[in-house]
């Protein structure tokens, strides 16, 4: 592409003389053919130094670089050019003799099923979903326009996916959450007979799961975004534009709320309340409801404030336990001096 053309695509601005690129790479390893993007201030120091044929900036930074595509929010705008070159997986288009589909399954207008991918009875796809090698769409599944299922991902069955939803590779919907009850002695499992519902625009990582309810929904709010590894537990309701990070567990029938993040390895008590706005810090641990627009972190949850005091003390314990305990003997001898002289 020319930086013309892309300028022109995103509403750019070009400061400099025309030239062709074939990429997009970091400050650090961008050839002379390829575009970089800087939006942190921190690698100021690395524009100067950037082999970058052009970079996208704010208008503040553009006479620092050569070639600049001005922009007024260089990351969103650096994600919409690389959404230009990725990579997609895939060539095969059309209904593979080699899938299994049920004959009482219903297929949209332009959808595309791989070998080796399997559509249960009464399912239906909506026009443009593309359905993976290896995948599996359920029993009486609906999903809706545009939605995609790479290589083994799982939707089990009576589960309602909304448009343009991605389910990534080995991810699974719909299993029946962790229910079980004591009975003579022996641990039997709890029926979970409800199902769930993905909103419009939800993406699930790989080896994520989102279990069933045992009555009701399971539900996943419009445009929330699931990393790898992710575990939503039975009957929680998710609201929509949240960030869920890697390896966080949410227990069951606990209640988030709109545009929640939670960093990696976050582990939320089941029947919690989590209003809207809040931001949860990676290995925290939530024991308790927290009100919208709460910021924090730790185990157990602490607000920001709170939790930065206490992170900054946890290193100083060790010598702090130590003069502790030189104040106790010393301590301990005055009350002894004391004693004598009273005596």
């Amino acid at each position: 592409m020319l930086l013309s053309e892309l300028a022109a695509a995103f509403d750019l601005i070009l400061s400099g003389e025309d030239c062709e690129f074939t990429g997009l790479n970091t400050l650090d390893e961008a050839t002379e053919s390829e575009v970089s993007f800087f939006a942190n201030p921190r690698y100021r120091s690395k524009l100067a130094q950037s082999r970058a044929c052009a970079v996208i900036l704010a208008a503040e930074f553009a006479h620092e670089v050569k070639r600049a595509l001005i922009s007024p929010s260089p990351y969103r705008d650096f994600a919409r050019a690389a959404s230009l070159f990725a990579r997609r997986d895939g060539e095969f288009s059309g209904i593979s003799a080699q899938a299994s589909i049920h004959p009482s399954a219903r297929l949209g207008e332009n959808c595309t099923v791989h070998p080796f991918a399997n559509i249960g009875a009464r399912a239906s796809l909506g026009p443009g979903c593309v359905i993976f090698p290896g995948a599996y769409v359920g029993e009486d599944c609906a999903l809706g326009t545009g939605c995609v299922l790479y290589p083994n991902a799982v939707v089990l069955a009576g589960v309602e996916i909304g448009d343009n939803c991605v389910l990534r590779s080995g991810s699974v919907i719909g299993t029946d959450g962790f229910g079980f009850v004591r009975i003579d002695g022996k641990m039997q499992s709890v029926p979970q007979i409800g199902s769930v519902r993905l909103e419009e625009g939800v993406d699930v990582g790989a080896n994520s799961c989102v279990d069933r309810a045992t009555l009701g929904y399971t539900s996943i709010g419009r445009d929330s975004k699931l990393d790898n590894l992710v575990q939503i537990g039975h009957n929680v309701s998710l609201g929509g534009q949240c960030l869920i990070i890697s390896q966080v567990g949410i227990a069951g029938s606990s209640k988030v709320g709109d545009r929640v993040t939670m960093a990696g390895q976050a582990g939320i008590a089941g029947h919690l309340n989590i209003g809207d706005d809040v931001t949860i810090g990676p290995q925290s641990g939530v024991p308790k409801d927290i009100p919208g627009g709460t910021t924090g972190g730790g185990s157990p949850f602490m607000e920001s404030g709170t939790f930065m005091r206490s992170a900054s003390l946890l290193p100083r314990l060790p010598e702090m336990h130590k003069r502790l305990l030189r104040l106790e003997k010393e301590l301990a001898a005055l009350k002894q001096l004391i004693g004598k002289e009273e005596g």
